[in-house]
């Protein structure tokens, strides 16, 4: 999929109107398709984790703060890369927000080469991410069509039991668990058990 600005979108909120719409301005005059916000919560009731992009997120706004927000993506799974504008030199908080998964920060007052640069390099992320997510999906759905014998039988095989252990563990003959590792590989569409294991463990 490709990372260019037309086709990712950044997501501003923060409840300084000036602030939304200079970094407005910043975005869509380097080509990027915006959203802004004036409060996180009006942001959630509105996003769409299927949209590709970037959230630039005020630290400090009344209501919902921007790590309440994040807070709030994480428990929705949501794989949206955040950048946090401060204006507050916070070390502890920074490295806490990095540890869940915030990316970046820019620091008040930033430059327009700092946003550019770090917006360019947090949507290659974006991107990454998403084609990940989209291959794992995949990968789920094809395991999602294995009986439960045949979930058995791959997590055997992804542990790296031999057929007899199998046969052994499950009480079925050695040509039974044959037959369902030869199922297993038609319906997961591969032909190596390395392949296999691909599909069996990118799931994670």
């Amino acid at each position: 999929m490709s990372n260019t600005p037309q086709t990712s979108t950044v997501f501003i909120v923060d409840d300084d109107e000036a602030v939304r719409d200079s970094l407005r301005w910043l975005l869509e005059a380097n080509g990027y398709r915006v959203r802004a916000y004036e409060s996180a919560e009006r942001f959630l009731a509105e996003y769409d984790a299927e949209v590709v992009g970037v959230l630039i997120a005020d630290v400090r706004m009344p209501g919902m703060t921007g790590l309440e927000l994040q807070e709030q993506l994480i428990a929705r799974k949501a794989s949206l890369p955040i950048v946090f504008v401060t204006g507050h030199g916070d070390v502890p908080m920074a490295v806490s927000t990095m540890k869940k998964g915030a990316v970046d920060f820019l620091e008040k007052p930033f430059s327009e080469a700092d946003l550019r640069d770090i917006i360019a390099n947090m949507l290659q992320q974006a991107h990454a991410r998403a084609a990940d997510d989209a291959t794992r999906r995949g990968y789920e759905a094809l395991l999602s069509r294995l009986t439960v014998r045949e979930q058995q039988v791959l997590e055997r095989i992804v542990a790296g039991r031999l057929n007899k252990q199998i046969a052994d563990d499950l009480g079925i003959s050695i040509k039974t668990v044959e037959a369902h590792r030869a199922n297993i590989m038609e319906k997961l569409q591969v032909t190596t058990v390395a392949d296999l294991m691909k599909v069996a463990l990118h799931k994670n």
